[in-house]
């Protein structure tokens, strides 16, 4: 038996369930239980001051180590480049979209009105948003992706932007006015992988679950987490990075921003070593003025 320890929002149990079903595939015996995380109870307050992204994940991995469950699966971008002493993530499937998506009332990002309210609580979102349309005003907007859209329908916003790969997993990326060019927009570090966690010292499940890593996923996603290691570490941070596997190895782009969009630096590089890739991409930031960027 191994026991999965789960949020409990519709895009946690997918993909839960998903990665259940590929494990019983290959005979295993699975069951969840569904895990209320600090995030999911506190709707009221910014991230930041309940603990960051990690506010999702913290109850989850207190069950790990006390061994009430044997493994997380968590979306890969809200995972610390830290976590804590006795844990480790053990897999990363295959990536799915990493791109973000944008949905409104009609118009595509480049053709709504000045004025237009955005949902989204994401600082990296809200930088880029403000730096290519200083006159559009992103909104706080927090809870799960049929909150969001609700919010939207109901004329609370006058469009939101979403992650690509939550949209598609629970059928709803007929919904989205415009897929936004990861270039251009770019996403968060490790955005449409799932990653499973588990004890450190657990080989019986560190070797149950190897067969789902996919190793191009894998190194591109250690790029991309090396790069936010060496700018801070959090996932709290006005900064994006996607990496890709080109003809001359990984290709990361990557970026920095100032929440208000008043500045924003990014660069792009190639390596063959993805924590080699990740660390230069973010040297090469601090150059340009990085630090001064991400300073409070």
């Amino acid at each position: 038996m191994i026991r999965i320890g789960t949020r409990g929002s519709a895009l946690a149990r997918w993909q839960a369930e998903h990665v259940k079903a590929r494990l019983e595939a290959v005979g295993h015996e699975v069951s969840l239980r569904v895990i209320t995380t600090t995030g999911d109870r506190v709707l009221g307050a910014r991230l930041e001051t309940v603990g960051g992204k990690g506010a999702f994940l913290k109850e989850i991995e207190e069950a790990m180590l006390v061994g009430e469950v044997d493994l997380a699966v968590h979306s890969l971008k809200d995972v610390p480049t830290t976590l804590p002493a006795g844990l480790t993530l053990c897999a990363v499937l295959e990536r799915a979209d990493a791109r973000d998506a944008l949905l409104s009332s009609g118009p595509p990002l480049a053709q709504l009105p000045g004025g237009s309210t955005i949902g989204t609580t994401s600082l990296r979102r809200q930088s880029q948003l403000r730096a290519l349309r200083p006159d559009l005003k992103p909104l706080d907007l927090r809870g799960n992706v049929d909150t969001r859209i609700r919010r939207l329908r109901e004329g609370r916003y006058d469009a939101i932007v979403l992650a690509m790969a939550g949209l598609v997993r629970l059928g709803r990326a007929g919904e989205v006015t415009e897929v936004l060019d990861p270039r251009r927009f770019i996403p968060a570090p490790g955005q449409g992988a799932i990653a499973l966690e588990c004890r450190a010292d657990d080989d019986r499940v560190r070797g149950l679950v190897v067969s789902l890593d996919h190793a191009p996923t894998a190194r591109a996603v250690r790029a991309e987490r090396a790069f936010l290691a060496a700018l801070g570490g959090g996932c709290n941070l006005p900064l994006g990075a996607l990496a890709v596997e080109g003809v001359k190895g990984l290709e990361l782009v990557g970026f920095v921003g100032r929440p208000d969009g008043s500045r924003i630096v990014r660069g792009e590089t190639t390596g063959s070593d993805p924590d080699e890739v990740g660390r230069a991409l973010a040297e090469e930031l601090r150059r340009r003025g990085a630090q001064e960027v991400l300073r409070p």
